[in-house]
């Protein structure tokens, strides 16, 4: 596994919310969802994408943009255009008073806006639930990206338009692999973008040197890794290595496998039924105490209570940022 494939290996959609919207200026809808990640693409005509606490972004056809809750934003045909519709949680539309929406706008499969012939032509994909979403994902990005259509492929966005109308057997399925696909596709080019920003150690896979020691930890977190076990793996010394790891990922090796640890300890707590003690084998503790140990050192809180309750006051991104940072 490298470094990408660690970032993106959350992504996993379960009956995603996906939805054509054709729409006809003017038209502003107002996105309080409360959704951890959505993907926006234009097939036809623009839109503006415009965050409560960032400038306005356009969007034309072939333009993907992607937005991580919960913090609401707006998409609209122009930024002057007032609000008409809120998305509420669950997806529910209303107007701004209130009143349901979801039938008055309907338009077929999948499909809504206030126009069959609308100018404008939106494809959405919201991960409605944090655990279809890595922690880490979400941690390293930021609330907004656009990536212009010249920049990207389009094969997978014009499959999606023409599967998101169909009603087929397994069509949840295959709608789902879809948008998983198209976001893989779309941050794989952001992050090799030089203004994304990518984390530090998703730029450290580069040398030749830490690169590999992030690959042997990320390959095998429940190794008992020591930085001598890392230096001989790398054919570096222990001195060289530590000085050049943090030099690069900007905290020491052990102290990144620490925040790794807990981050994917903090997933499969979140993701799956497995025991305590199991999760705590699987990421290289020796039992449900250690874990417990590590992660109250860390996030203050006990594997169980964050299984219960997400990571309190830190909001479900909380272990990828506090446990080592390692989606920082």
């Amino acid at each position: 596994m490298d470094a990408l494939a660690g970032l993106l290996d959350g992504p996993r959609a379960h009956r995603a919310f996906l939805l054509r919207s054709i729409l006809d200026p003017p038209w502003s809808l107002r996105i309080q969802d409360e959704a951890p990640l959505t993907l926006v693409t234009v097939t036809r005509g623009r839109a503006w994408m415009i965050p409560d606490d960032g400038e306005a972004v356009r969007l034309d056809a072939g333009d993907v943009a992607i937005a991580r809750g919960p913090e609401p934003y707006t998409v609209t045909d122009d930024p002057a255009t007032p609000w008409q519709v809120v998305i509420h949680p669950g997806q529910r539309c209303t107007t701004l008073g209130g009143e349901p929406l979801e039938e008055e706008m309907g338009l077929g499969v999948r499909t809504w806006g206030n126009g069959p012939g609308g100018s404008t032509v939106l494809l959405t994909g919201t991960y409605q639930l944090r655990g279809e979403v890595s922690g880490r994902l979400l941690a390293a990005l930021p609330p907004m990206l656009v990536l212009p259509g010249e920049a990207r492929d389009h094969p997978l966005t014009a499959l999606l338009d023409r599967e998101i109308v169909k009603d087929d057997p397994g069509q949840e399925a295959v709608l789902d692999r879809l948008l998983d696909l198209l976001l893989i596709t779309v941050l794989r080019t952001w992050f090799s973008r030089p203004e994304a920003e990518a984390p530090a150690w998703y730029r450290a896979h580069a040398d030749p040197v830490v690169g590999r020691a992030l690959r042997m930890i990320h390959n095998d977190p429940a190794h008992p890794w020591t930085v001598a076990g890392l230096a001989a793996g790398t054919g570096v010394s222990r001195a060289s290595l530590a000085r050049r790891f943090t030099e690069l990922v900007g905290e020491p090796p052990m102290t990144f496998l620490t925040g790794w640890r807990l981050a994917l300890a903090a997933d499969l707590l979140r993701e799956t039924d497995a025991t305590v003690g199991a999760v705590a084998r699987k990421v290289g503790y020796g039992g449900p105490f250690a874990l417990s140990a590590a992660f109250k050192r860390v996030l203050g809180v006990s594997p169980q209570r964050y299984r219960e309750a997400g990571a309190p006051g830190t909001g479900e991104t909380g272990a990828a940022t506090a446990a080592g940072r390692p989606g920082a």
